[in-house]
């Protein structure tokens, strides 16, 4: 375990290195890039990945994964957009509060095939996924909300600045906070590394791994319900295909982040780390010309090349273990031959 926190430091530790290392050769090319504004303006922007990328991590702790995070948003978007655009008086906190309870249910209902039916994960949220979009259509008839329909106040909340900082960034940062104290200081979260660490020493210590995972599932998606208010309503507009494809960023920055997709490793500042890397790169290929395509190649590259990294350093902390595991063994007396003598 304690390898485990290094090779995590030491990849958190690289990223920074990285990071810091990308700013400056593109600060080189456009100097206006690293401008204070304009970085806060970056992290703006990576706010929402961040939120999901978080609550995708206690997920991929467990060992499990959730695709349909993206469907959520999208879901739970659509729903809060259409209240807005029908009953416009409705208070924003309490459509706040209404997408963190739909977005808890959709997750809920991801962690309940998994835990009580043990469906993989994977199966289970590539079919909601598909479910949660289709209802999407079912409620809206394929027809878009878009900005008129939607009252100032419910448009105003992410974009409002308090503090040099918008909203939207100042939500990212108290769920930063509330995710590292849960992960490092609370049961909960010695459960969710345990679990994904070794579910059968997790089991027999007292852990109930099924209910840890469907807990896993019920925050990442009342985050991701979060997150679709705070889409639709800084973009403004709700439509069936809103944060499309997005879930594979979110598994990305946590992959690129250093958390093991087999379970059990990882850190809140890491997946933070790899959602900045892939907003930096984002907001700033762009800027120093380079085309879409060119984008989505490097983004896939960086990946791959993370995955790789991720399985290596498991490989190569399986066989310390290993080999500390035949060392101690060795230097343990024989019985047989203490009795002999």
């Amino acid at each position: 375990m304690k390898f485990a926190m290094r090779i995590v430091e030491q990849r958190e530790l690289l990223l920074a290195t990285v990071i810091l290392f990308m700013l400056v050769v593109i600060a080189s090319i456009n100097p206006g890039f690293v401008h204070p504004e304009n970085l806060a303006s970056v992290f703006n922007d990576t706010s929402i990945l961040i939120i999901l990328a978080l609550g995708q991590m206690l997920v991929i702790l467990t060992r499990c994964i959730d695709l349909s995070v993206a469907a959520n948003v999208a879901l739970t978007g659509m729903v809060v957009a259409l209240i807005n655009s029908v009953f416009p008086g409705v208070p924003i906190p309490l459509l706040l509060v209404l997408s963190l309870i739909l977005g808890a249910g959709l997750g809920a209902i991801n962690g309940a095939f998994v835990w009580l039916l043990s469906v993989p994960a994977i199966v289970v949220t590539l079919g909601t996924m598909s479910i949660y979009r289709g209802v999407i259509f079912l409620l809206s008839g394929g027809e878009w909300v878009n900005a008129h329909q939607m009252s100032p106040e419910f448009l105003a909340l992410p974009r409002q600045v308090f503090l040099g900082l918008p909203v939207l960034s100042w939500i990212a940062l108290v769920v930063m906070v509330a995710v590292y104290l849960l992960s490092r200081f609370r049961p909960f979260g010695r459960e969710l590394y345990a679990s994904g660490g070794n579910p059968h020493a997790a089991f027999y210590t007292g852990i109930n791994v099924g209910l840890t995972q469907f807990k896993a599932f019920v925050i990442s998606g009342a985050l991701a319900g979060l997150c679709g208010y705070l889409w639709v309503s800084r973009y403004a507009v709700a439509y069936v295909e809103v944060a499309n494809g997005f879930e594979l960023q979110v598994v990305a920055a946590c992959v690129i982040g250093g958390i093991s997709i087999m379970g059990g490793v990882g850190s809140v500042g890491g997946v933070i780390l790899g959602a900045l890397f892939l907003g930096i790169i984002n907001n700033s290929l762009s800027v120093v010309g380079v085309s879409q395509f060119w984008q989505l190649a490097i983004s896939g590259s960086v990946i791959l090349i993370a995955v790789i990294a991720n399985s290596r350093s498991e490989r190569r902390a399986d066989r310390i273990i290993l080999r500390k595991a035949i060392a101690a063994d060795a230097l343990q007396p024989n019985p047989g031959t203490a009795a002999s003598r």
